[in-house]
């Protein structure tokens, strides 16, 4: 959040399973054209928050299965808990907000009295979250009774029902809504405010998200029931909430063209590997289209031309090295050489490559120090790496003269060999 020297132009605020992540898009591909489209476009002056009701362990899990990006900002345990960038610290204010009128003890021991509910795993206890199964047809029931004997005891509680078995209690100061609250409180407070937050959800615990003021909101088409209710009895003639055409990322996608809040064109649906395109003078733009047309090429999704491969040598410097994460160097025009014999090597096969963090500084009038993540599944097996790179802009065409890459700590691979940029 410190990264940005002014109010975000868009901050996106989305829930992350069956609304960024669909478990039901085996390919990824709604998720990877909003990566595209998130780090050519806005990741530079944006914010992305991910609001998930998955506790850290499972949100740790799921970025291992899944094509995702760093957040900003994680938003976890259906709004108890707040960390910052990618080591995920946590927001001590926030602790201090939720312990009024919370006692994790009392609460645990009278829900443990209802036979109808059953625990979540370990992982999914939480300080300022309590959580268990309940049938759909006896969560209003139990959530009535539980509720009047909490309060007996002094406790201001929230009691969140979800999914059709999901039961959280939490204070009543947490919930995702309250937590975006507070984030957009403390960024106005710094005058940070985001010009504009778009909220993103499909179930119950999201509901709040679209109940914070100045907000636009985006239910996904694959929304669930109980967040469809909630629309039609709190917010039907709300203009600035809309119910997306598409599932998951796509209609995050969609909900950013719908109200006019940037770009909402993904590179993966526009990706033209002329000359021109190749050369884009923004280099983070450039960043995203060259891997782009890494994976096109692997999987033979594009002609094998030597057009191409004439343009990207162009775009290398004759005398620029590239660094490869085992420390092997060799020069730009050579590794390009090798990369030709790589055509297809993937066709056929579950191969993505994306590309997370794109942070581009000027060094001088025409030169830019280019720092980002490059990440390749392959199946099940993801490989990362950190690259920089340093790229000469001049007349909307971009040279290169040095890329050094180092591997992500514990996501080297078993198959380095495969690695060409």
């Amino acid at each position: 959040m410190d990264r940005l020297t002014a109010p975000a132009r868009l901050m996106i605020v989305s829930d992350l399973d069956h609304t960024m992540v669909d478990h039901h898009d085996a390919e990824n591909i709604s998720i990877l054209r909003f990566n595209a489209l998130w780090e050519a476009h806005y990741r530079h002056d944006s914010l992305l928050v991910f609001s998930t009701g998955r506790s850290p362990t499972l949100y740790k899990q799921l970025r291992k299965e899944k094509p995702m990006l760093t957040p900003d900002i994680t938003i976890m345990s259906v709004g108890t808990e707040i960390t910052y960038g990618n080591k995920m610290v946590p927001d001590d204010g926030w602790v201090e907000v939720l312990n009024q009128k919370w006692d994790r003890k009392i609460v645990t021991e009278e829900a443990s009295k209802f036979s109808e509910l059953k625990l979540q795993s370990e992982t999914e206890q939480r300080l300022h979250k309590v959580s268990f199964y309940v049938d759909k047809d006896k969560a209003q029931a139990v959530t009535k009774a539980l509720s009047e004997i909490l309060e007996k005891h002094g406790l201001d509680v929230k009691i969140i029902y979800s999914g059709g078995m999901d039961l959280d209690i939490l204070p009543q100061g947490a919930g995702k809504g309250q937590a975006l609250a507070y984030l957009h409180k403390k960024l106005k407070t710094a005058g940070k405010l985001p010009n504009n937050t778009l909220v993103c959800g499909d179930s119950g615990n999201d509901a709040e998200l679209f109940s914070i003021p100045d907000v636009y909101g985006v239910m996904v088409n694959n929304a669930q029931e109980e967040l469809l209710q909630w629309y039609s009895e709190n917010a039907k003639n709300n203009p600035k909430i809309v119910h997306a055409a598409e599932r998951c990322a796509a209609g995050i996608i969609q909900a950013i063209g719908h109200f006019n809040l940037g770009p909402s064109t993904s590179p993966r649906d526009t990706i033209d590997f002329s000359d021109d395109e190749m050369g884009h003078i923004d280099p983070s733009n450039a960043a995203v289209k060259f891997f782009l047309f890494y994976e096109r090429w692997r999987r033979a999704e594009i002609e094998n031309s030597e057009v191409f491969l004439a343009s990207m040598k162009a775009d290398f410097d004759q005398a620029g090295i590239l660094v490869h994460p085992s420390g092997f160097e060799l020069s730009l025009h050579d590794a390009v050489n090798e990369f030709r014999s790589h055509y297809g090597d993937k066709q056929g096969k579950p191969f993505r490559v994306w590309v997370d963090r794109v942070l581009s500084t000027k060094i001088d009038s025409d030169t830019w120090l280019v720092k980002f993540y490059k990440w390749e599944l392959s199946g099940d097996k993801q490989q990362g790496s950190l690259n920089t790179t340093i790229v000469n802009i001049k007349k909307a065409k971009a040279n290169y003269l040095h890329v050094h890459q180092t591997w992500v700590e514990g996501y080297a691979g078993e198959d380095q060999s495969s690695w060409l940029f």
